[in-house]
Parts: structure tokens; sequence; C-alpha cells
């Protein structure tokens, strides 16, 4: 038997970081959709939440599960169910690109915290703020430099 245990933080934004997730009420419809969807696709999301223009997800992979394969589960039957319900007014999408470190076992709770707080974290700090902090701790603005 195998046992495996990777967690991930996944981040990803609206389309062109639209505001489509403005209020309190439809954050909290699209993340518990996103937290059953994730269980019936068999994705051990642990903490989802976020703020008018992006969602974090905390989630563990199991063996046969790929950063890539979750993310679009996650990202495309959300898009999917968000507009067949008419939860915002017009089309919503999510952006092509997504964020996503791994997350050792001792850091997990300061994650679950940061993700749960996303509404005071931003009331300080922007999205663009909190990628672009992203990108210098984990050295991807070099990565991107040198493309």
């Amino acid at each position: 038997m195998s046992w495996v245990r990777v967690w991930i933080h996944l981040v990803f934004s609206t389309k062109n970081r639209e505001p489509f997730l403005f209020s309190k009420e439809i954050r909290k419809k699209v993340f518990q959709h996103i937290k059953q969807n994730a269980e019936d696709k068999s994705i051990w999301l642990d903490s989802v939440n976020g703020y008018h223009e992006h969602a974090h997800c905390l989630i563990s992979l199991n063996k046969d599960q790929a950063i890539s394969k979750a993310a679009q589960l996650i990202k495309g039957e959300s898009s999917f169910w968000i507009n067949q319900n008419k939860i915002i007014d017009g089309k919503f999408v999510w952006q092509d690109d997504y964020w996503a470190v791994s997350v050792s076992e001792s850091h997990l709770q300061d994650v679950r915290e940061y993700i749960y707080k996303q509404e005071e974290h931003h009331s300080k700090k922007s999205f663009a703020e909190e990628v672009n902090e992203f990108m210098e701790k984990y050295g991807l603005a070099l990565i991107r430099e040198n493309k």
C-alpha cells in the first residue's frame, strides 16, 4: 500500500483579475462549491478562501494526482458552475495560470490561517502586492526574467 502526503498551496485569479468575487455571499457560495466539487473528484481540499479576484486552496495530492490536473478540475468545474447558476452577472472565467508551492507539515497551520484570513489580509495589501511578494520569496521573478 502506498502512502503519500504532498501538500500544495494553490492560488489562482479571475481572468484579468476582475473582481467577480466582490461580496462575501458570492465567495461563500463559490468556495463551498469548490470544496464539495473537490471532494466529489477525490481531491483532498483542506482549506479554501480568497478575495475579490482570487482563491487560495490548500490541497493534499494523492499518489496518482498531478498539480495541473487538480487545478484544472477545481478551476474548470467551478467556472462552469458559476456560469450555469448565474452566480454573477456576465461570464465568469478563471485565469489560465496558477501559482503552486509545496507546504511542509510543520507549516500547515500557518498556511490554513493565512487562507482563512484573506479578507483581513487584503484590507492591508492588494493581490498584486501579494503576488509580487510570493514571486520574490520563491525566486519566481528571476525565472520569469530569464525567459
